[in-house]
């Protein structure tokens, strides 16, 4: 051992180490996870390396994680003959933040409600767990690229510092000592390893081997590493997604799900296949994913292997098998489904305009809130509207707006509540967007009823007698109206749509709409100024007050009122909100006032 230095770690690092000696106690064997699994990364670039460096490959044969213990001397070692590292590289990786992911976990943990143990792992810090269980962590390692015997010695009691020395070393690869903290003994136990190794790690594809007793002649293997100690191979050394799903059950499943993605939680559903043909692969879904495939290129960068024409083939063949295998859960499970669309509906109804070519099944999967069921909770699909339609309904009638609350007292369903027409619910952020490429259902277009169409004036255009009479005798007020705003609106017309709201606007069929609007102007784009239809319904008692008014200035201010109202629940604000109150109560107060004059009369 030669030139030993005493070094600091990184301050984010020492914070880590507090963390984990400190706080970490609900899942402490965990560091044996994280230990292994850095091993099998170790072995995983040794052997991608020698594919540059064909002097490498006698080493590639016989890669194997070794784990031995002693609880005499109170420790435990995890060995791999993988890469190894350098001088510098140890430093990097054991004493900086440079690769270790460290800061982004300190910052994560504050906040996240997530199991420590699962967040270990996502972030990659793991090699620092050996400190839960550890006094002190003991690494020796010689890099295949390095010269003969040119090893390093790296040793910590996890206490804000560490030391490094150069040292001989014949093997390459990595040899991590732990030293038990005496509260830690019972982790240098045979049974305890084996149980660990199996719950955490069996989906290794290296052997993991562990120091074996001589009376286990029957199972154990000598090893070439070291030929007076005998191994035995704990692990299956065989990845579940590679192994006949009749010989899997379901526990496996998800438990390989939870080790393997870091999730606290069960998958809802997979889907596991081995396709042969063309191509042939096996893939084991969980909306996260496996993919195992001899065709695709090893050597090449990532964005060459994401336009590869194999890699487009399973892309589109595994996109298909996830829509049928969300199909099934829909239909089997609605109560598991129902929290899939709950977590992913959002994004997944990006899909839509992502995705032409799995349209039909990617709305068919899309859930919404209705006028038939009254709750805010997404639970109809199309199917469900299709099959309560009413005989003569050619149309798919939806409303955006900016809540539930909002969409589901919008004035625009009135008449249509009154006729039993569903309608679609819609006041997630990404609907109106959503809405441009959701182009029909089963041969039925979608119907915004916030928007004027010819359509919809079929479907109101059944008046009664007295709204037909009402129209006429005001014939004159529109044009009345139509005198005052000018080019405040597009257009001044009397709708049948309306019972129980004196007025509404409405958008031209071929104008932009007031969510879209809403939209662009929140992304920093510019929205053109919406000119909307003010539309009067002639039957309400306020309408016809207001028609026999003679003044002309009452007159005004009560149709400018009732413009503002439609705005305000159109667009959900206003302008200039004080004047809209301040209107009503003139209106309240002249109305107060004429009322006693009657009355002194």
């Amino acid at each position: 051992m030669e030139g030993k230095k005493i070094l600091k770690f990184q301050s984010e690092v020492k914070q880590l180490l507090h963390l984990m000696i400190h706080s970490l106690y609900s899942n402490k064997e965990i560091f044996l996870r994280e230990l292994i699994s850095n091993a099998s990364d170790a072995l995983d670039k040794l052997r991608f390396l020698s594919l540059s460096k064909p002097e490498l490959n006698k080493k590639i044969q016989k890669l194997c994680i070794l784990i031995s213990f002693d609880k005499n001397k109170k420790n435990i070692i995890i060995r791999d003959n993988g890469i190894g590292m350098s001088y510098d590289e140890i430093i990097d990786n054991l004493g900086t933040i440079a690769k270790s992911g460290t800061k982004e976990f300190l910052q994560s943990i504050k906040s996240n409600t997530e199991k420590n143990s699962q967040l270990i792992g996502k972030f990659g810090v793991g090699f620092y767990s050996a400190f839960i269980v550890s006094e002190k962590v003991s690494v020796r390692t010689r890099s295949v690229l390095s010269d003969e015997y040119d090893g390093v010695l790296w040793e910590s009691k996890g206490q804000g510092e560490y030391s490094i020395s150069k040292i001989k070393k014949k093997e390459t690869g990595t040899e991590i000592t732990l030293f038990l903290k005496t509260s830690e003994i019972a982790f240098a136990d045979e049974t305890i390893i084996k149980n660990i190794i199996c719950k955490y790690s069996n989906h290794i594809s290296f052997p993991i081997k562990m120091e074996a007793k001589e009376t286990q002649k029957n199972k154990i293997i000598t090893s070439d590493l070291s030929p007076k100690i005998f191994w035995q191979q704990i692990n299956t050394g065989q990845a579940l997604w590679t192994r006949k799903k009749s010989k899997i059950n379901d526990i496996e499943y998800k438990e390989f799900y939870k080790n393997f993605f870091n999730d606290d939680h069960n998958p809802i559903s997979w889907s596991h296949n081995h396709v042969e043909g063309n191509q042939e692969y096996t893939s084991l879904l969980f909306v996260k994913g496996i993919i195992d495939s001899n065709d695709l290129p090893l050597n090449v960068s990532r964005e060459i292997l994401q336009n590869n024409q194999i890699t487009k083939i399973i892309k589109n063949s595994l996109t298909k098998r996830i829509l049928i295998m969300l199909d099934n859960l829909s239909k089997n499970n609605p109560d598991d489904y129902q929290v899939f669309w709950k977590e992913f509906g959002l994004i997944f109804k990006e899909g839509p305009a992502e995705d032409h070519l799995n349209y039909t099944n990617i709305v068919k999967l899309f859930r919404f809130s209705s006028t038939h069921t009254q709750s805010e909770i997404q639970s109809v699909s199309l199917d469900d509207y299709v099959s309560r339609i009413q005989s003569n309904q050619e149309k798919i009638f939806y409303i955006t707006a900016d809540n539930y609350l909002s969409a589901k007292n919008n004035p625009h369903l009135e008449k249509l509540k009154e006729k039993n027409i569903e309608v679609l619910l819609l006041f997630d952020r990404i609907d109106e967007w959503m809405m441009n490429y959701m182009t029909s259902f089963n041969n039925m277009e979608f119907q915004s009823i916030s928007k004027n169409n010819a359509y919809l004036e079929k479907i109101f255009s059944n008046k009664t007698t007295d709204q037909k009479k009402s129209e006429k005798d005001l014939s004159s007020m529109i044009l009345r109206i139509k005198s005052y705003l000018k080019d405040r609106v597009k257009d001044v017309r009397f709708t049948s749509k309306l019972i129980n709201t004196p007025a509404a606007v409405t958008t031209d069929e071929n104008d932009i709409t007031t969510q879209m609007s809403k939209l662009l102007i929140s992304t920093g784009q510019n929205s053109p100024e919406i000119k909307y239809i003010f539309e009067i319904n002639a039957t309400h008692p306020l309408i016809i007050y207001i028609f026999k008014l003679k003044n002309q200035i009452k007159f005004n201010n009560w149709i400018d009122l009732l413009l503002e109202e439609a705005l305000l629940s159109e667009c959900g604000n206003l302008e200039d909100p004080n004047k809209f109150i301040h209107r009503i109560n003139t209106l309240l107060i002249n109305h107060v006032h004429l009322k006693r004059q009657t009355r002194n009369q």
